[in-house]
């Protein structure tokens, strides 16, 4: 396994500073609509990474972590009439990125977006992003109006049974991220059947294959873990049975709806022990930031996702 990002370069220092901080490998996406994403600019765009002595590990497929009616994508979600037309554009895009050297994409499977309620302070005053159900609007609609778990679940095997095969002949991994966070059924109208571990293990085992698996967010496990000190044990399911395509490395502080989040040695989850989880079971690809808190100054986020590269770096020399 090895340090990536996926931290959008601004501007090319910002791929310089990735190779100068030792991230070597990185999830981005070329300029554009992703509909001119063809085989040879997926190339051009991969050479160019590669002149800043990186590697193009993976491609962001246009299925965002937004609120559905915002998406691109939408009609896959909501079985609206360009499904077909969306899904055939994306089997397309998973081929091109097998063609191009691209190994891997990663996507969400999101309805409602990321809920937060307002960012709360941590050590020394950054600013984190949290969510406490008792400060949302328990009964506020949802962009998808109401479906019950059974059609949501109906529509993910629906897109599976397209792009696993595709994926499969092209040689190219699919990581879907979890829901971020559990919420209850029917919370804006859905269940999130990516919000908890049994969701996650049924989802990996529908249309069962080596290239099908999990973008596994170690932030997110925790937000759906009434302990979670078995976050380590869960991550071990997951990567003994080949389901991790990639790794979202960061911390919460809390629990199962009610957590703020945190750098990964300020939370409540033993990160190192998540390190030793995935070594032990063999898990081989990026291991990244993914929310990073919020800084006083300029340059924050950099500035906050290079303290994370620094710790990730650490733990993946250091523990054995």
């Amino acid at each position: 396994m090895y340090l990536g990002t996926q931290l959008p370069a601004r501007h090319d220092d910002d791929y310089r500073v990735m190779a100068q901080l030792g991230v070597k490998n990185v999830s981005a996406n070329p300029d554009g609509g992703w509909r001119t994403w063809n085989r040879e600019a997926l190339e051009r765009f991969r050479e160019k990474v590669e002149g800043f002595g990186l590697t193009l590990d993976m491609l962001q497929l246009p299925m965002h972590s937004a609120p559905v009616d915002t998406q691109s994508c939408k009609d896959i979600l909501l079985a609206g009439p360009d499904r077909e037309a969306q899904l055939d554009g994306i089997c397309r895009l998973i081929e091109n990125c097998g063609a191009a050297g691209i190994p891997s994409v990663r996507y969400n499977f999101n309805y409602i977006g990321i809920p937060r309620t307002p960012m709360e302070p941590g050590r020394g005053g950054y600013m984190a992003e949290a969510f406490r159900w008792d400060l949302v609007d328990q009964n506020e609609p949802g962009p998808a109006g109401v479906l019950d778990e059974e059609t949501i679940w109906e529509r993910v095997d629906y897109f599976l049974a397209r792009v696993v095969q595709v994926a499969e002949a092209a040689n190219v991994r699919l990581a879907c991220h979890p829901h971020d966070p559990a919420t209850p059924p029917g919370y804006k109208g859905v269940t999130r059947v990516l919000g908890s571990v049994e969701g996650m293990k049924r989802f990996v085992q529908t249309r069962e294959s080596p290239v099908h698996g999990l973008n596994f967010c170690i932030g997110t496990l925790g937000e759906m873990l009434e302990d979670v000190s078995e976050a380590a044990e869960v991550t071990r399911w997951f990567g003994a049975r080949g389901k991790l395509m990639n790794i979202h490395f960061r911390n919460i502080v809390g629990k199962r709806y009610s957590f703020r989040e945190s750098f990964p040695d300020d939370g409540d989850m033993d990160m190192p022990s998540i390190i030793d989880v995935l070594r032990e079971t063999g898990y081989k690809y990026m291991v990244m930031p993914d929310h990073a808190p919020t800084l006083a100054g300029d340059n924050q986020q950099q500035v906050a996702f290079a303290y994370c590269y620094g710790y990730i770096a650490a733990l993946l020399q250091t523990r054995s």
